[in-house]
């Protein structure tokens, strides 16, 4: 009784008469895509929206907050903490480990900004007035180093230049006749 369906539909499809194509992809959809339960719904007013929203998305009621109601299209998605993977621990063992999450966890709705080779979120080691500091401190050094180098210029020592047969005489338009004075290229 199926192959005669099948067979209808087949002919009907290689003839060009009724939906065709068109029904045969409206009815695929991606195997990699967000369920319709993954989406976000209308954002909750009441505790037993809230607990069913945090149900729907793996949390604990008293860790799930929704996103203020603002028409940005966030409806009751979670609003998570703004950490990058940076934070999360390296040595747990991760169902992904290069995105440091587990299946089922909801993810930031700004997702793909707090991923490992974007944005670090940890705190720093040096708070900020340290930095600024030590950056200051440097630029003041270099600049006083500067003006000093320019005030006493140090040069390696250079000696007049030297040339062969009595320092080109003859060559520079000396008189042939004469003999030159002796140029000593050396002190002692």
């Amino acid at each position: 009784m199926a192959g005669v369906g099948f067979r209808r539909w087949a002919q009907a499809l290689s003839k060009g008469k009724g939906p065709g194509i068109s029904a045969l992809l409206s009815g695929c959809r991606a195997a990699s895509g967000v369920s319709k339960s993954g989406l976000p719904g209308p954002c909750p007013t009441t505790p037993e929206e809230k607990a069913a929203a945090a149900k729907k998305y793996n949390m604990r009621v008293e860790d799930y907050e929704p996103y203020p109601d603002k028409g940005e299209g966030f409806g009751d998605y979670p609003k998570l903490p703004e950490r990058s993977q940076h934070e999360r621990d390296p040595w747990y063992k991760w169902d992904h480990p290069d995105l440091r999450r587990n299946w089922g966890e909801p993810m930031h709705w700004d997702f793909d900004m707090f991923i490992r080779n974007r944005v670090d979120t940890s705190p720093s080691p040096v708070d900020w007035s340290t930095m600024c500091k030590q950056l200051f401190g440097f630029i003041g050094f270099m600049l006083f180093m500067f003006y000093v180098g320019e005030k006493l210029p140090s040069y390696q020592p250079v000696a007049e230049k030297q040339y062969p047969y009595n320092n080109l005489y003859l060559e520079k338009g000396g008189d042939p006749e004469k003999q030159p004075e002796e140029v000593k290229n050396y002190k002692i």
